[in-house]
């Protein structure tokens, strides 16, 4: 697993006083940096062989303003070429929301998807979400 604190900014609230729906989406790919990093450690764009091929978001618990929030990111699947990253927001010690993204290894150039490598496969493993009861 990996973890990341965030506080949350005013302007990041809503009319309604707590986060907008839309942060979280940021946040989620915030969190994802260290994924990027086992595929690109330099992070050079040049030499990217990632994309998102979708997302979807879980709302559980409103996210207010004045409290820092925790993102928890996992790797839940791994298939051939492509990976799910299952994300948690929690603030107060409450999961507030759940994300689900699938990323696919890619080559840009061939316009088409590329197998993860047994290395990379392994780093992703390390970080794999356990089934939980």
């Amino acid at each position: 697993m990996f973890s990341q604190e965030y506080d949350v900014r005013f302007y990041e609230t809503d009319a309604l006083a707590h986060v907008s729906n839309t942060v979280l989406v940021g946040w989620f790919e915030s969190a994802r940096e260290p994924i990027f990093r086992i595929f690109n450690p330099s992070l050079d764009l040049t030499r990217w062989s990632l994309i998102l091929a979708s997302y979807k978001v879980d709302f559980h618990k409103q996210i207010f303003y004045g409290h820092a929030v925790e993102v928890r990111t996992y790797i839940s699947r791994i298939g051939g070429a492509s990976f799910d990253v299952h994300q948690e927001v929690w603030q107060q010690g409450e999961k507030c929301a759940t994300g689900l993204t699938t990323m696919v290894h890619f080559d840009y150039q061939s316009q088409s998807s590329q197998p993860i490598s047994d290395e990379v496969r392994a780093e992703l493993q390390a970080h794999k979400l356990e089934q939980r009861a």
